[in-house]
């Protein structure tokens, strides 16, 4: 598989001019197809989250646990922001980055947004038993994510791109990002947007 992709990501690279966001909820993989994409596409590769506690100075949930998840978003907000301002990159956000308006509004108007959606089941396998999900803590994990489900993924189908995560290798996942940034750029040529 990884050899196939060698002729699509070399076609794409030079064209991306717009940060790529990943959006998605936890366990999807976006850092893990995030890191895979940036080395194709010869970018570099930042995860929101971990700019966000070298920011901060902690980790996420003691942040989350020191000051509540409205401060967290804001400093989510100002760190996802700062990262737009840069040169072109893979940027892997957290599950709720997407979610808050202010900061969806700036992925969709400068950047390229694609949501790695994945199903129930496989984000319980790969996140269930991890202890860095402030989210997870609060109760049921099952429960709690099926109900992330039900209020996100309406506002993850906002993004450019969408790209579904299945239990087999990241470059399967990574292959059908490529096409869909293809795709995407070639519509938005077609369209006469150049900065796409």
């Amino acid at each position: 598989m990884a050899d196939d992709l060698n002729p699509l990501a070399a076609a794409l690279n030079g064209r991306i001019k717009r940060t790529v966001v990943l959006v998605g909820l936890m366990g999807a993989g976006k850092s893990c197809v995030g890191r895979r994409l940036a080395a194709r596409l010869n970018l570099s590769f930042v995860d929101a989250d971990t700019a966000f506690e070298t920011a901060a100075g902690c980790t996420i949930s003691d942040y989350f646990a020191r000051h509540g998840e409205a401060a967290f978003r804001e400093g989510e907000r100002k760190v996802i922001a700062r990262l737009l301002d840069q040169e072109p990159m893979i940027l892997a956000t957290g599950g709720g980055a997407f979610i808050d308006p202010t900061t969806r509004a700036r992925i969709l108007e400068g950047a390229v947004s694609v949501w790695i959606r994945a199903d129930l089941p496989l984000l319980l396998k790969r996140t269930v038993g991890r202890d860095h999900r402030p989210l997870l803590k609060q109760g049921d994990p099952a429960e709690i994510l099926g109900r992330l489900i039900e209020t996100r993924h309406p506002i993850y189908a906002e993004a450019d791109i969408i790209v579904d995560s299945t239990d087999e290798a990241p470059d399967a996942t990574v292959g059908r990002v490529l096409t869909g940034l293809a795709d995407h750029l070639n519509a938005a040529r077609t369209a006469g947007d150049v900065t796409r």
